[in-house]
């Protein structure tokens, strides 16, 4: 009889051969959603889309779960083991470019773009449940395999809110991937954050007549940002704030700004000390606001929990890391990714042992630090064991949010590490299908480390609700 690692690379065997198979459909997939480019809560196409297929391969789709239009679950199978696949296709804001270029130059002035690779994130699930399920029918395999369509990662925290909803809670294991420059098993914790809205009410005036009779919500705006400024030297050192003034209140000099608003993202190693900032910020906030006249409407918009990673899942994803090896570049892939590396500060070229896509493993280092961005995976880790890879599909250092990735994003490469991802992904869950043993050891590893439903406390507070966008109007053909 085989034992577990023969089983499991007959398995990761299955998998490439299955997804390779479709990796023209796929490839189509992710490079439509690119097109698409649709920001938080607003991925309407993007979601039906990936939906439509689930649909079309035999999954059961439920739409706007979680009360969140653009969220979906697709289930295939019936009780448990229940295996979550996360995907994500949620596009940002002011990065639209070109693809497949070295060069700045963007397709649509102010428009979205694909710079998180969250196309490809997307995709590589679906091409990762749709080969399981394909496995369970063709070995017989009792359990569920479930993708999660998950908007609004950028700046929405789509999951955290999916997780308040309780619809992780029959949930045994979590798998999710995400486009990078590294090929490995992630295994670090994460910051959490808040996000808020600072919205200053004035009063308008003739700025050359009576400005004594006006009270300017952008002076308040202006004097929150230098407030907020000084107070960086006396929060922890790990703990980092960004701002973007999103109202100036107008464009006329001559006319004092009625309204203007800012919006924070506070970010820190622990949930308290984020709590700790933000109450810190809103004093600041009501001290502008006193400053000015003004008065200021604070509102809490999203927030998601540190990462907890899960060793014991971890492990099984990284055997079959080894057993498929890694993606492997042609030299004119290398050759393009050369040339964007050239795009970056001062020439650099930070390419691997002479490769500007690298072609190696990452050894396997359990919880092992942190990284210094944000996701609302960890409010899914808090509640169900979960791990993570990534793949490379972008240059070696390309920036993530940065029009070099966008650029890449519909580059044979960045296909290569999407249908790479899945490959993994899927053989970790049949792995875990066939060997439901492995969860339990999870779930005591997850408890061990303070989570499970018993120890989480979602971040976002009951009464703040997600915006629910309508879906726009289709476009009549000219």
């Amino acid at each position: 009889m085989r034992n577990i690692h023969e089983a499991q690379q007959g398995g990761c065997e299955w998998f490439a051969d299955r997804i390779e198979r479709g990796r023209e459909s796929f490839t189509e997939i992710s490079d439509h959603i690119w097109k698409l480019a649709e920001s938080k809560f607003e991925e309407f196409e993007s979601a039906d889309l990936l939906a439509g297929q689930l649909e079309h391969s035999g999954f059961r789709v439920e739409r706007c779960a979680a009360g969140l239009p653009t969220a979906f679950i697709g289930s295939y199978g019936s009780g448990s083991p229940v295996i979550a696949v996360l995907g994500e296709f949620d596009a940002l804001p002011n990065m639209s470019q070109q693809a497949g270029v070295a060069v700045e130059q963007a397709l649509e002035h102010r428009g979205n773009g694909h710079g998180c690779g969250h196309h490809l994130l997307g995709t590589g699930a679906l091409a990762a449940v749709v080969a399981v399920k394909e496995y369970m029918e063709e070995r017989g395999l009792p359990g569920t395999i479930r993708y999660y369509g998950c908007p609004a990662e950028e700046g929405g925290s789509g999951k955290t809110f999916m997780v308040r909803e309780g619809l992780f809670n029959d949930v045994d294991a979590a798998l999710t991937w995400h486009p990078g420059y590294n090929n490995g098993v992630v295994s670090q914790t994460s910051v959490a954050n808040y996000q808020i809205r600072y919205r200053f009410l004035g009063k308008s005036a003739h700025a050359g007549i009576s400005p004594h009779k006006g009270r300017s919500a952008l002076d308040a705006v202006e004097l929150m940002n230098v407030g907020a400024n000084y107070m960086r030297e006396h929060i922890p050192p790990e703990a980092r704030f960004h701002y973007a003034v999103t109202e100036t209140g107008g464009e006329f000099p001559n006319v004092v700004q009625a309204e203007a608003e800012v919006v924070y993202l506070i970010r820190a190693p622990e949930l308290w000390q984020v709590e700790e900032i933000y109450h810190r910020m809103n004093d600041v906030a009501k001290g502008a606001a006193l400053m000015t006249g003004t008065e200021v409407d604070i509102r809490f918009e999203k927030a998601c929990s540190n990462l907890i990673p899960n060793v014991t899942l971890e492990q099984v994803m990284y055997r079959c890391f080894t057993h498929l090896g890694v993606p492997v570049f042609t030299e004119a892939e290398q050759s393009y990714a050369s040339e964007i590396l050239s795009t970056l500060q001062q020439g650099r070229t930070d390419a691997v042992n002479g490769r500007s896509l690298p072609e190696t493993l990452d050894p396997y280092e359990p919880a092992s630090g942190r990284m210094l961005g944000s996701t609302d995976v960890s409010d899914v880790s808090w509640v169900v064991p979960t791990a993570q890879l990534e793949t490379v599909c972008y240059a070696s250092e390309t920036p993530f949010h940065s029009w070099q990735m966008v650029a890449q994003g519909m580059a044979s490469a960045s296909h290569k590490g999407m249908l790479h991802a899945a490959k993994v992904m899927a053989a970790t869950a049949a792995e875990l299908l066939v060997h439901p043993g492995i969860m339990e050891e999870a779930k005591q590893e997850l408890k061990a480390r303070g989570g499970g439903m018993e120890g989480y406390t979602c971040p976002i507070p009951a009464h703040v609700k997600p915006p629910v966008k309508k879906r726009p109007s289709r476009r009549q053909p000219e």
